[in-house]
């Protein structure tokens, strides 16, 4: 059986010899008029995936068409702008003036911060809860290649972790917004602790890493939060310059005006709630944040 297996493709290969001009002008014509073969026929031919465009320019000019394409698809005004690469020096991130505890400093707790200090025209997006997992929505930031940050409440995702562990294949990072979402200066020390460290447990178990970001909810916190969340393993507590709504923003500024390393927040929210889906929130993001001329980057690679 090898005999007659190893016949047919000396056979096959003599075939494409004749073709090309023999054996000795193989080389010349592979080069000269692509006959390559028939392994290199069957890669043309789509078995072994599209051909990619090998110059860059030609490479940025159909990824540019690509996003425009989906830019129409998912009805935006402009192609959203590409981010800068992460900075190779991280920028210091500090609490924000008049957002510090006692014994911020000397206890080196992790910051609250609402802006990351940078100079690329850029903001962060970020996404709390978990409440909607709308299909549509992972879609469309994975088409757009659009970074996001997600702060997870576990009583919320624990019906649909597969939906998350989804959303974290695409790129996107999953952080931490305790288990059950309560005012965290309400309870004691240890209530705090375990509402914290309970959710670093589950995202250890289901997503595979305790990260190490950390959003209270509702923005509220004391010096007892942030002390249980550095011994839960956290480094870095952003809330949020701007917030976005379907049919609206909210501002921490009284100029209400985007800067640059702004973190804004929206909700994992749809029609039950709002009047639109997550696909509309993020239109009136991406339209906005675009025409401002602004770049959505990923959070964690600034920090």
């Amino acid at each position: 059986m090898r005999a007659v297996v190893q016949n047919d493709k000396n056979r096959t290969r003599l075939r494409w010899l004749a073709l090309c001009g023999g054996a000795a002008t193989l080389a010349a014509a592979t080069l000269l008029s692509g006959c390559a073969g028939p392994e290199s026929v069957r890669t043309a031919s789509g078995q072994g995936g599209p051909a990619q465009p090998q110059d860059p320019a030609a490479r940025r000019a159909a990824e540019h068409a690509r996003l425009a394409a989906a830019a129409r698809r998912w009805r935006l005004d402009q192609v959203p702008l590409t981010p800068p690469p992460p900075p190779a020096v991280k920028p210091r991130i500090t609490a924000r003036d008049g957002f510090e505890v006692d014994h911020q400093e000397d206890w080196d707790l992790p910051p609250v911060f609402t802006t990351v200090p940078t100079r690329d025209k850029v903001v962060f997006l970020t996404i709390d809860d978990g409440a909607e997992k709308d299909p549509r929505f992972l879609a469309m930031m994975r088409e757009l290649k659009i970074p996001y940050t997600a702060f997870l409440s576990d009583y919320l995702v624990k019906d649909d972790y597969a939906y998350f562990r989804k959303m974290r294949s695409y790129g996107n990072t999953l952080n931490n917004h305790t288990l059950h979402h309560p005012y965290l200066p309400g309870l004691s020390y240890e209530e705090q602790k375990d509402e914290i460290c309970g959710m670093q447990a589950v995202m250890k178990k289901q997503f595979g890493k305790a990260p190490t970001v950390f959003r209270p909810p509702y923005g509220n916190y004391n010096q007892d939060t942030l002390v249980a969340a550095k011994e839960c393993g956290i480094k870095y507590a952003p809330i949020w310059n701007e917030e976005v709504f379907v049919d609206h923003w909210e501002y921490r500024e009284d100029d209400k005006r985007l800067r640059s390393g702004d973190i804004v927040l929206t909700h994992f929210r749809g029609r039950d709630d709002w009047d639109g889906t997550m696909v509309d929130d993020m239109r009136r993001f991406l339209n906005k944040v675009t025409r401002e001329g602004y770049a959505v980057a990923r959070l964690e690679d600034y920090l």
